[in-house]
C-alpha cells in the first residue's frame, strides 16, 4: 500500500492570521483539499467550519478529522463556486470568514492516476471531481483553432498554436490516453526555456484550468463570499498563478472601489456607483516569506490577498441591479 502525499498548506500562518476567527463564528474552506488549513483553523478557536470540495477522495481522506472534530466540522460535496447554494441546504445564509487556496492539492497532482503531472505517467485525466470531460476529451476531440486557445488564455503559452498544430497531427494518428503521450508531444515543438521550466508546463496547466473551469469557478466563488459573509467577515484567497490572481486582484479592488481615479490633469468624476462591499487588508497581497520558500518550493508563486466585508449590499443584490 503506497504512503499518501504530503500535502503542506501554503501560507498557512498568514491564512490563520488574517481570518481571525474567533469562538462562535461560523467559517467556510471552500477548497478543503487535504484539510491543513481547516485543521488550523479549528484548533485556533471554538467555531463551526463547513468544507467543501468536489473531490471524492478529499472525502475519503477527511474522515479521520471528521472524526477527531466532531461536531464542530462538516464536508459537503460540491464546488466552491456553489457554496451559497451548498450552505443554504444546510440552514446557513451567512457566515464570518471564508478562505479559498485555488488550485490543485498535492494530492491530487502527486497521484499519478489523477493525470495532472507531466512529472509522472497516467491517464490523462486531470478531472478535480469524477464528473465530465477528461483532459484526453479535450485534446482528442477540441477544433485546433480552440485547442490553442485553451492553451494560449489558460496557460499564457506563446506557442500555443504549434503545440495545438502537433497534436492535431498525433492524435489522427493514435488518440491521445496517457500524460507522457501529451507531454512527449509538447516537448518536441516547444524549446527548453533557460529557466529549467518543463516545456510542457504551459500547456498542462491551460488544460487543467479549462478541464476544472477554474477561472468560472473562481469567479462564482467571488461573487458567492460577497452574498454570504456578514458585516466584517473575512474574505482569505490564496493563488497560485497570475491569471487566478489577477481576477481576484480585480474583484477585490473593484468592490472596495480602490480602482484606478482620473487623470489629475481632468476633473474628478461623481461617485455614483454602488457603496464598496470590501475594505482591503492590504492593496498588495501577501507572499512567502524566504523561509517556506525554501521549505516547499510551490510556495514561490503564491499570493494571499484578503479583504473585510463592510455592511454595504452585495452588487448584485439591489444598488447594482
Amino acid at each position: 500500500m503506497t504512503s499518501q502525499p504530503v500535502h503542506i498548506p501554503v501560507l498557512l500562518a498568514e491564512v490563520v492570521r488574517d481570518m481571525a476567527v474567533r469562538d462562535g463564528e461560523t467559517v467556510v474552506d471552500g477548497t478543503f483539499g487535504a484539510g491543513g488549513y481547516s485543521r488550523a483553523l479549528l484548533d485556533s478557536a471554538a467555531i463551526h467550519l463547513y468544507a467543501i470540495d468536489r473531490d471524492p477522495a478529499a472525502h475519503e481522506r477527511a474522515k479521520p478529522l471528521i472524526a477527531a472534530y466532531a461536531p464542530r466540522l462538516s464536508l459537503l460535496e460540491g464546488c466552491f463556486g456553489d457554496m451559497q447554494a451548498l450552505l443554504a441546504a444546510k440552514g446557513v445564509a451567512k457566515v464570518d470568514a471564508i478562505v479559498l487556496d485555488i488550485g490543485v492539492s498535492s494530492p491530487q497532482i502527486d497521484n499519478p492516476e489523477r493525470g495532472f503531472s507531466f512529472r509522472f505517467d497516467g491517464p490523462l485525466d486531470m478531472r478535480m471531481g469524477d464528473t465530465g470531460p477528461t483532459a484526453a476529451d479535450v485534446v482528442n476531440n477540441a477544433e485546433e483553432d480552440d485547442l490553442a486557445n485553451i492553451l494560449y488564455r489558460y496557460g499564457e503559452e506563446r506557442l500555443s498554436r504549434r503545440v495545438a498544430r502537433a497534436i492535431v497531427l498525433r492524435r489522427a494518428e493514435k488518440k491521445f490516453e496517457r500524460t507522457s503521450e501529451l507531454a512527449d508531444v509538447i516537448r518536441s515543438c516547444v524549446p527548453k526555456s533557460k529557466d529549467g521550466i518543463d516545456p510542457a508546463t504551459r500547456s498542462f496547466q491551460g488544460l487543467r484550468i479549462h478541464v476544472n473551469d477554474e477561472l468560472g469557478e473562481l469567479e462564482r466563488a467571488l461573487d458567492a463570499a460577497e452574498r454570504l459573509l456578514a458585516p466584517g467577515g473575512r474574505l482569505c484567497v490564496v493563488t497560485f498563478h497570475s491569471l487566478e490572481d489577477r481576477l481576484v486582484k480585480e474583484f477585490m479592488r473593484e468592490r472596495s472601489g480602490n480602482v484606478p481615479g482620473p487623470s489629475r490633469h481632468m476633473p474628478g468624476k461623481a461617485d455614483t456607483g454602488p457603496a464598496p462591499t470590501f475594505r482591503l487588508f492590504s492593496k498588495s497581497g501577501t507572499g512567502p516569506g524566504a523561509e517556506e520558500q525554501a521549505r516547499n518550493s510551490r510556495a514561490r508563486s503564491a499570493r494571499l490577498r484578503t479583504a473585510i466585508r463592510t455592511e454595504a449590499p452585495a452588487w448584485d443584490q439591489g444598488e447594482a441591479a
